[in-house]
């Protein structure tokens, strides 16, 4: 199961109490005082790992506490710090205070890692406090309290190729055609109801990452269809793929449909409407007598859009457009 959102509450440990003890041996004159430190709290750690890829562990566990600080004790022992607990999340993951929508972090690296809730300070011993007028302190610190909030976790998916596309436009079956990736293919709408990433290789060396997003419709934005609940992840993808089928057994006028899409995208946020893409025209070897073909092919040359028809059934056309993915995403990576 999919699952790219969840609310955690977590704390962090309490330090310790400065110890209050004095040095009391039979042959030692005015020992004096001998309280340790308290040990600090144990922190909370949000990390990042490969090893994950949904928020679903956290949807049954929602409470992580830290351990708290020992206490200071006699002979200047100081107590030990609590361990930190660790929640491993999935790359790509964006950590928020849940009262404020405050940022906490954006784990997009693996094995990144940031503190969302620092342990108490552990207190002071009364070793700590005895000077030449006070020689025999009783003053001592507490340790102070660790930090208690609420979190929420929203994953966005890291890709360099988005799909993008209307329910049967043949994401799902260009994805496991170019990848490993095996969603559900069939010919009812929205047959995909959660993003799928899928690792395309690239000769011997290379590859990319493509990520299949659930169909759109018109009005997606305002939460229409499947809605916005997936439009994010497109936002950290450095590529897109808009998908139109050029059938003929489609009812959907290409060129609309891609004015559509963009609209969708452009509303939802408008940094994709800037975002580099290309235009892809699937099913091409159903394409009847190529009167949808050749409305989109005439629309995308007059605008100088690149535009490749394609049959993830045949494979036809899936080399050249493979070899322009590639050169375009060496293209940003030097820019």
């Amino acid at each position: 199961m999919f699952i790219d959102h969840a609310r955690i509450f977590v704390r962090s440990g309490n330090g310790g109490n400065g110890g209050c003890s004095f040095r009391r041996e039979k042959f030692v004159p005015h020992g004096g005082p001998d309280g340790g430190d308290g040990g600090n709290g144990g922190n909370v750690v949000v990390t990042a790992s490969t090893r994950v890829t949904t928020l679903l562990d956290l949807k049954y566990r929602r409470h992580y506490e830290a351990e708290s600080g020992a206490h200071g004790q006699k002979a200047n022992r100081h107590g030990r710090s609590g361990s930190d607990v660790t929640i491993t999340v999935p790359v790509g993951t964006m950590v928020k205070r849940a009262e404020t929508h405050d940022l906490l972090a954006d784990l997009v690296t693996p094995e990144q890692c940031a503190i969302v809730a620092v342990g108490g300070r552990g207190g002071k011993g009364n070793a700590r406090f005895a000077i030449s007028t006070n020689r025999a302190p009783r003053t001592f610190e507490e340790g102070a309290s660790g930090e208690e909030l609420q979190l929420d976790l929203e994953l966005k998916l890291l890709a360099d190729i988005g799909l993008v596309g209307f329910p049967n436009a043949g994401k799902s079956t260009l994805i496991s055609t170019l990848s490993a990736a095996r969603p559900e293919i069939a010919d009812y709408p929205f047959t995909t109801l959660q993003p799928h990433l899928g690792v395309v290789p690239m000769g011997e060396y290379d590859s990319f990452v493509m990520a299949d997003i659930p169909g759109l419709i018109q009005g997606a934005h305002k939460g229409k269809g499947l809605g916005h609940q997936f439009l994010k992840h497109i936002q950290r993808t450095r590529f897109l793929l808009y998908l139109i089928d050029i059938s003929e057994w489609t009812t959907d006028d290409p060129v609309n449909t891609l004015h559509v899409l963009q609209e969708e995208l452009a509303a939802f946020d408008h940094t994709l409407g800037q975002r580099a893409f290309a235009i892809v025209g699937t099913k091409v070897d159903s394409q009847g007598n190529g009167r949808h073909h050749r409305e989109i092919r005439q629309y995308c040359r007059e605008r100088r859009m690149d535009f490749f028809p394609i049959s993830s059934a045949t494979r036809e056309g899936l080399d050249a457009l493979l070899a322009f993915v590639a050169q375009h995403l060496h293209e940003i990576e030097a820019a």
